[in-house]
């Protein structure tokens, strides 16, 4: 399956990278790689995330970070869309 990252999960993802990045680089660059190993898995195994708070998508936890990828599955269009990066401390689903 095609990983595609939405416009909101780049944004998500590269906040949350500068924002450790200004008290290490290093722990930022490290947390890239593995947020980005970790995706690259999902096109191989699309249902390894657990089922999502939010109906129709799935929750990624990513190991040796804090981080949570919310994605969900386009079965017919066989692609995986990545709809945020969150730390694992944010709510989520955000209140309405």
């Amino acid at each position: 399956m095609k990983l595609v990252w939405l416009p909101a999960a780049r944004r998500t993802r590269t906040a949350l990278i500068e924002y450790i990045a200004k008290d290490s680089l290093a722990a930022a660059l490290d947390q890239l790689s593995e947020i980005q190993n970790q995706v690259r898995n999902l096109e191989d195994h699309p249902e390894m995330g657990r089922v999502g708070r939010v109906s129709n998508t799935r929750e990624l936890v990513v190991a040796r970070t804090s981080f949570l990828i919310i994605y969900r599955i386009r079965h017919k269009a066989r692609q995986i869309e990545i709809l945020r990066v969150i730390h694992g401390a944010q709510r989520w689903p955000p209140k309405k």
